[in-house]
């Protein structure tokens, strides 16, 4: 395959999508002949920043300069999160990508959701190599603990999990319906959160600590971006920010963190496997992606891989929300199952939720004689997104140490998921057999699906 000038070799493509282009594959080959300088320094809250160092080609491969640069500030850009890039080195480039980061651009949806989360304007910048601001980042520590009396609480955007613990063990727990995508007024979720506090604590002589684990972006314990609190109004967000930390409050003087549900999977992964660095994939409505370093700390990084690119094909789908073709939301999600079923010879009624639609596919799967056409189709759906895996670990391993991979949600639950790893590990033994020999691919047990 060559994609602007560039062969890739690539023995096994995904069955159901043959136009795929994996950017890190690709990335490897383009790097071979690369040799001009650049600089990315992605700074965020407290003065972090994130420094990233590549290079480009000459000044002949114009196209492939401009898509590789482009695509590798996105990749940083997503996997860090930040209010500000500097870039330094080949400036005829960076020009051109910049012009696209602003309000009303190509990347209005980045800038609008990096200023979101760090409320303050985005700011894109070329400087000088002398003049590139120095690494300053720091992992942290959260969670790992089970002595004592603590409790465990999941703000979903479906029902609300919470769990009385004492000493590892758990003593009570219960899952609750709730509808806060639907509310306008913050005291839904608040009280919502603190019933379930208060019923955890009742179930123990005292609370030690509280850990919550919720979808979207944080900065410490305050929700900045969340679909739970998708109807509150951005001029009330100081109430959103305070939420988790004000009910803490009516427990008694309780310390309390708050993570990204993905970092808490990967490190509940560390916490029962006793291993690490551990990188969680959760497939659902979109993809989340979490990570723990080699002493079982998050990076304090975003980890949206959702809308970090994966594909360079230009005519792939676009992901609904922020417009952007070949990012991870539109590879391992409910939303990839959907896109492939016609190409599987699978018709899918429109007026079907999406995740009944991903239901469907899975019965079909697992409910049809494995000789029937719609069973084989099936099959050939989740072996493509075990294929997407594979080549797209080996980008998620340029930017991250990858040793341990746990697969997770209900794209992968039942055979779906096992045919997604053993595709996976299939292809890295084929293609990557030294990458391969470092990486553990694997679905949760069941032990670490309690923890």
């Amino acid at each position: 395959m060559n994609y602007l000038g560039i062969d890739i070799n690539m023995k096994n493509v995904p069955p159901l999508d043959r136009e795929f282009i994996p950017m890190g594959v690709w990335m490897i080959e383009y790097e071979k002949e690369a040799e001009r300088p650049v600089g990315i320094a992605i700074e965020r809250e407290d003065g972090k920043v994130t420094v990233f160092e590549t290079k480009l080609r000459d000044k002949s491969f114009e196209a492939a300069n401009l898509r590789y640069l482009e695509r590798y500030i996105k990749f940083c850009l997503w996997s860090v999160g930040g209010w500000k890039v500097t870039v330094c080195g080949a400036d005829e480039e960076v020009l051109k990508v910049k012009k696209d980061y602003v309000l009303g651009g190509v990347r209005d949806f980045d800038v609008n959701f990096m200023m979101n989360t760090y409320e303050r304007p985005f700011v894109f910048e070329i400087c000088e190599p002398s003049e590139l601001p120095e690494k300053n980042d720091a992992d942290k520590s959260v969670g790992g603990h089970l002595e004592g009396c603590r409790i465990g609480f999941d703000a979903g955007g479906s029902d609300r999990k919470v769990s009385a613990v004492i000493d590892g063990e758990t003593v009570y727990s219960e899952e609750v319906v709730w509808h806060p995508k639907l509310s306008e007024d913050i005291s839904y979720q608040y009280e919502g959160i603190l019933d379930s506090f208060r019923t955890a604590a009742s179930k123990m002589p005292r609370v030690d600590g509280i850990g919550v684990s919720t979808a979207g972006v944080l900065i410490g314990n305050a929700p900045m971006v969340s679909s739970i609190f998708l109807k509150i109004d951005r001029g009330n967000w100081d109430q959103v920010k305070t939420v988790y930390d004000r009910a803490a409050a009516e427990i008694g003087d309780v310390p309390i963190v708050v993570a990204n549900d993905g970092d808490v999977t990967a490190l509940a992964g560390a916490m029962s496997m006793g291993v690490a660095p551990v990188m969680g994939i959760a497939m659902g409505t979109s993809e989340a992606g979490g990570y723990v370093n080699e002493d079982r700390n998050v990076l304090g990084w975003f980890n949206e891989l959702a809308f970090a690119p994966v594909d360079l094909n230009e005519k792939s789908m676009a992901d609904p929300w922020s417009g952007d073709r070949g990012v991870g939301a539109t590879y391992f999600s409910q939303d990839c199952v959907i896109k492939l079923a016609p190409e599987a010879g699978i018709s899918l009624d429109e007026n079907l939720a999406p995740a009944e639609k991903l239901k469907l596919v899975q019965e079909i799967l697992e409910g049809s004689s494995s000789e029937g056409p719609e069973a084989a189709g099936a099959r050939k759906i989740f072996e493509s997104i075990g294929i997407y895996l594979a080549h797209t670990l080996v980008l998620y391993g340029l930017f991250y140490d990858l040793k341990y991979i746990q697969i997770l949600g209900r794209v992968a639950s039942g055979l779906g998921g096992e045919i997604i790893v053993n595709e996976c590990n299939r292809v890295l033994k084929e293609e990557y057999p030294d990458f391969a020999k470092q990486l553990t691919v694997m679905l949760p047990d069941e032990k670490t699906r309690r923890v």
